[in-house]
């Protein structure tokens, strides 16, 4: 599959590189490209408050140090556009066990006892803060946020502590697009400026554009997202953010929308207490990557979560993740997807990945090699996260631009890999030191047999 856009530059430093794309693949034989599913680990938390109810959804999730934080629209079961739209928030220590905290600080239902942190009814249909990693952003802005619709724009929020929030300006900073889903902003290290993808359409299709911006205030004109050669699919959401282990790659994980696709039936509907406008349709989650610029590179296009077993699952718009992966143990990330949208059962779930683990290069028993792109690197060890079987191996090879060996590097001087490790450094002839190739244009071909590479850093 081709590179689908991306910029040839093929400087990596010590940059922690995901087989998530092809930038870095030239020739694979006998090895492929392998995703992988998240593994189901049940209820995060029910969205079962008076003031949240069927059709809260658009949820965030922000690890901060030693708190994770999850902002979500709450709705009660009312049509979409309601004044009753708010913006809730919950809280956990480790990702898995999450609490409401009583905030008091503003009055739904005749009292302040709740975990509501916004009720302007400009800003509560799709709200989606983010931790600003901005090295000059002020102490009492350390989180942004844009909410707002396509009737209202967008407008700037921000926050000191991630809980009370002020509006930045009293006008829409962004008013272009139909801006009916989440739109999702951050701050870009690599690209030195503020990004935010917003809805659009494209060619009838929900899709996706991007604008920028140094102050998030002032945005330029947005363009639209392509997606190479990957077919138009309606993208409900596509929640792109930097990955945190490896920030060069937007990862985006959002929801995929089929229109036309009724699995419920109007009985069963009746009988699940779902709402009738919500079933006539379905929607599972997607996984697609970018580097910058207005490109996504769709290499998977099969689902990344399935909808699981059961009615509730094919329910329109249900499946739809939350904003942003966090990392939940020493070993795993999680991601969280908002299910049973417009029953009484909605719920936000969790879901369990290797650290690193989206997908992998991967060969099977017979064996197979990658051989990558020219590329430069800065580090003096190279560090694998992989797995083999007990039959299986991995060895790599070090090749100069032309594709010879490099005396030294070269697979029959590599010590076999053989194991499950998140960080595993190479050895060539017992000695780990690549610091002399520092600096210069090499290639690297992996040999695998039953094993998979997850990610790989020169450091």
């Amino acid at each position: 599959m081709s590179a689908q856009g991306y910029s040839q530059n093929t400087f990596i430093g010590s940059n922690r590189e995901l087989f998530v794309d092809d930038f870095l693949i030239d020739q694979l034989e006998g090895a492929s490209m392998e995703m992988h599913a998240p593994i189901d680990e049940g209820v995060a938390f029910n969205l079962d408050n008076p003031w949240e109810g069927k059709f809260s959804l658009y949820s965030t999730i922000i690890k901060d140090d030693s708190i994770y934080r999850a902002y979500y629209r709450g709705l009660p079961d009312v049509i979409e556009g309601n004044d009753r739209e708010l913006t809730c928030y919950a809280e956990s220590k480790d990702g898995i066990n999450w609490y409401k905290p009583n905030l008091g600080i503003h009055e739904v239902n005749g009292s302040k006892d709740n975990n509501v942190i916004l009720v302007d009814k400009e800003l509560t249909h799709n709200f989606s803060p983010f931790l600003d990693t901005n090295p000059n952003a002020k102490a009492n802005e350390k989180y942004k946020a844009l909410a707002g619709k396509k009737v209202t724009g967008l407008y700037s929020l921000s926050s000191e502590d991630g809980i009370h929030w002020v509006k930045t300006k009293n006008e829409p900073v962004i008013n272009e697009g139909n801006l009916d889903s989440q739109n999702v902003s951050f701050w870009s290290p690599g690209e030195n400026k503020y990004l935010v993808y917003f809805r659009t359409m494209d060619s009838g299709f929900r899709s996706v554009s991007r604008a920028s911006s140094v102050d998030f205030e002032t945005w330029d004109q947005g363009v639209e997202m392509k997606y190479g050669e990957a077919p138009l699919e309606h993208l409900y959401t596509q929640q792109t953010s930097p990955y945190f282990r490896a920030p060069q790659i937007y990862l985006a994980i959002g929801g995929r929308f089929m229109p036309d696709k009724q699995v419920v039936t109007d009985e069963q509907a009746a009988q699940m207490g779902i709402d009738p406008n919500y079933y006539k349709a379905c929607s599972d989650a997607f996984l697609m990557s970018s580097r910058g610029g207005a490109v996504y590179n769709r290499y998977f296009m099969e689902s990344f979560i399935r909808p699981g077993i059961g009615l509730s699952n094919w329910v329109s718009r249900t499946n739809y993740p939350a904003l942003n992966v966090v990392q939940t143990s020493d070993s795993e990330m999680s991601i969280y997807v908002n299910q049973d949208y417009a029953q009484p059962t909605a719920h936000l779930r969790r879901y369990s990945m290797r650290l690193d683990g989206f997908s992998s290069l991967s060969a099977g028993y017979d064996g197979g090699n990658m051989l990558s792109k020219p590329f430069v690197f800065e580090g003096g060890a190279l560090e694998l996260n992989y797995s083999t079987s007990a039959a299986g191996e991995i060895f790599i090879e070090l090749l100069d631009e032309n594709g010879n060996k490099i005396p030294g590097f070269s697979k029959e001087e590599c010590q076999p890999i053989i194991g499950n490790e998140l960080a595993r450094t190479v050895y060539w002839n017992k000695n780990t030191d690549v610091s002399k190739l520092s600096g210069k244009t090499v290639r690297m071909k992996i040999y695998l047999k039953d094993a998979n590479i997850y990610s790989f850093r020169f450091h």
